[in-house]
């Protein structure tokens, strides 16, 4: 899929008004490990429901995404929450990545791209906090993508990371009841030494 083609994919969903950002579990269910000052990053931000919660919990908060649409909703909805600490921008991840040692905590949920995780890993300061959720392959229901390749194999986000020091992991496969819990999804925390 060429980047316009992908970019007019995200634009389509981002565009709907009946959409509204929301917050991934992982950061919801764990922002008592946030830092209470610093600089943070939500990557794919899609409208951004990650970087509007950093922000107010008084983060300096980057959101970057792939569709202009997305960005500009975001800017609307930061500047009318009085967010100023929120700059929302459009890029490109996979051709700019972000920097080394830039960032106390970032964010990434509903995105893989493997081959970025070093570079995630470069981007957190010492102490630095990742929270990321993805979907994996091993599902209870169907939502996420169809493409196993942008779906985690059994424990491969444990192995992605597995350079930093892990504060809290899910992954509850199809253990147990499948009408509990939270299922088709890894969620982890995470730490760089």
């Amino acid at each position: 899929m060429t980047r316009e083609t992908l970019q007019a994919k995200w634009d389509a969903r981002h565009g709907d008004p009946d959409k509204q950002p929301g917050v991934a579990e992982v950061l919801a269910w764990n922002r008592h490990l946030l830092p209470e000052t610093g600089r943070a990053l939500e990557l794919a931000c899609g409208l951004g429901g990650n970087a509007l919660l950093l922000a107010e919990q008084g983060l300096d908060v980057t959101a970057w995404d792939l569709s202009p649409v997305a960005i500009a909703r975001l800017r609307a909805m930061a500047e009318g929450r009085g967010l100023h600490n929120l700059s929302a921008e459009v890029r490109d991840i996979e051709q700019e990545p972000p920097p080394p040692e830039r960032f106390d905590v970032i964010v990434v949920s509903y995105y893989l791209d493997r081959a970025l995780a070093p570079r995630i890993i470069e981007a957190l300061r010492p102490g630095g906090l990742l929270f990321y959720q993805t979907f994996t392959r091993i599902a209870v229901g169907s939502e996420g993508p169809s493409n196993p390749d942008f779906r985690l194999g059994d424990n491969e986000l444990l192995q992605l990371f597995s350079g930093l020091k892990l504060r809290v992991y899910r992954e509850e496969n199809r253990l147990g009841d499948l009408a509990q819990g939270t299922r088709d999804l890894a969620m982890l925390v995470a730490e760089r030494p």
